[in-house]
C-alpha cells in the first residue's frame, strides 16, 4: 500500500472523509492513543502540576485527549481544517489550522513540552513548487527549539520512508540546538517498529534515559497503522540499507545505550587518483552548460524533492541553426 505523502497533500488526504476514519476506527483510535501514551512517557512531566503542552499535527484530538486525560493543558496545531473541526467536539484544548513547515508562531519559552505523533515525515516531501525539504525542516526544528522553555522534552513519533528521510530529520534537529536522539521500540520487528525522536531544548537534571521497549508487543496484529502498511519485504530491504549506512536509526539491543546520537562529522572517500594528486578535499570544477554540469543540477534538484525530466542520450547536447 501507498504511503499517503506520497499520494496528496495532507489537507487533501484528511479532508472531512479522511478525517472522520480516525474517529470511526476503533483500531486507528486504539493505535493514536497508544503512540501517545509511549510519547508522554519519555516526556517524563511532573506529576504534581499541570504542564502547557504544545501538540503538534494534533489531527483529531486523539493525542490531546490523552494529554487532558493526564492533568495537562494543550495548544494543537494542524493542517486540516476538517481535523481540527472533529477535535473541537472531542477535546477542551485550543486549536489553530496552521502548516508546521512555515515554523511556529508562538512567544518564546512558552511550552513546558511538545509531542507528535504521526506527522513530521510529511515535512520530507515536496506538495508544492516553492517547497524545500529540508529549509522547511530548519525552519520546524528552529521555531521548536525557540518556544520551548530550557530544558524541556520534545517526543516526535514519525515513520521514515527511508534512512535519508531519518538522517535528513535528525540533522536538522541537531543543527537547530536539540540534544537526545533516537528511541526505537520493538527494533527487531518488521511491522511493529515505532520511530521516536527524543529531543532535549537545554541540559536535563541527572534521570534515567529513554528505554527502547524490546521483544514484540502484546497486541501484534493490531499494532499498524495506516502509514505503516508497506510490504514486509520492501520494508526488510530498507532495514538492511539502514543497518550498513546508519548506526544512529537502529539502536543496539542493550539497555546501556539505548539514545543513539548522528556523528556531525562526514566520512571523506577519496579514490587512488585524489590521493597520489592531493586533491582528496577539492572539488573539481565543472564547466557551465555541460553535460556533467546538467547532471549534478538535477541531482541536487532531486534530492530537494523536485521532479526533474530522466537523464537521455540528448541531455546536454546542443541544438543546431535554426534556420
Amino acid at each position: 500500500m501507498s504511503r499517503p505523502e506520497n499520494l496528496a497533500p495532507p489537507e487533501i488526504i484528511y479532508n472531512a472523509d479522511g478525517a472522520g476514519k480516525y474517529l470511526r476506527n476503533s483500531r486507528m483510535k486504539s493505535i493514536q492513543t497508544r503512540l501517545s501514551m509511549r510519547a508522554i512517557e519519555m516526556l517524563r512531566l511532573p506529576e504534581d502540576r499541570s504542564c502547557l503542552m504544545l501538540d503538534i499535527g494534533c489531527g483529531a484530538g486523539l493525542s490531546g485527549k490523552t494529554l487532558e486525560m493526564k492533568g495537562h493543558h494543550f495548544i494543537g496545531t494542524d493542517i486540516s481544517k476538517d481535523m481540527i473541526g472533529l477535535a473541537t467536539d472531542v477535546v477542551d484544548g485550543d486549536m489553530m489550522q496552521h502548516d508546521m513547515g512555515t515554523g511556529l508562531p508562538f512567544r518564546p519559552g512558552v511550552f513546558d513540552g511538545a509531542i507528535s505523533i504521526s506527522a513530521i515525515q510529511w515535512l520530507c516531501n515536496a506538495d508544492r513548487s516553492e517547497h524545500v525539504p529540508k529549509l522547511r525542516l530548519k525552519k520546524f526544528f528552529g521555531t521548536l527549539y525557540k518556544v520551548l522553555r530550557r530544558g524541556a522534552r520534545a517526543v516526535l513519533q514519525y515513520y521514515p520512508a527511508n534512512p535519508h528521510q531519518n538522517n535528513m530529520i535528525v540533522h536538522a534537529a541537531t543543527k537547530a540546538g536539540f540534544s537526545g536522539g533516537m528511541v526505537v521500540d520493538y527494533p527487531h520487528s518488521t511491522r511493529a517498529k515505532k520511530y521516536y525522536l527524543v529531543l532535549f531544548a537545554g541540559p536535563q537534571d541527572d534521570g534515567p534515559a529513554p528505554q527502547p521497549r524490546l521483544g514484540m508487543p502484546e497486541e501484534y496484529d493490531d499494532d499498524l497503522d495506516m502509514e505503516d502498511e508497506e510490504d514486509e519485504e520492501d520494508e526488510e530491504d530498507e532495514e538492511d540499507e539502514e543497518d550498513e549506512e546508519y548506526d544512529f536509526a537502529e539502536p543496539a539491543p542493550s539497555v546501556a545505550d539505548t539514545v543513539q546520537y548522528g556523528s556531525r562529522k562526514r566520512k571523506v572517500v577519496m579514490s587512488e587518483r585524489q590521493k597520489k594528486g592531493g586533491q582528496g578535499n577539492k572539488r573539481r570544477k565543472v564547466m557551465r552548460g555541460t553535460r556533467e554540469w546538467i547532471v549534478q543540477k538535477k541531482e541536487q534538484q532531486a534530492k530537494k524533492g523536485q521532479d526533474t525530466r530522466k537523464n537521455t542520450k540528448y541531455t546536454g547536447r546542443r541544438r543546431g541553426p535554426k534556420f
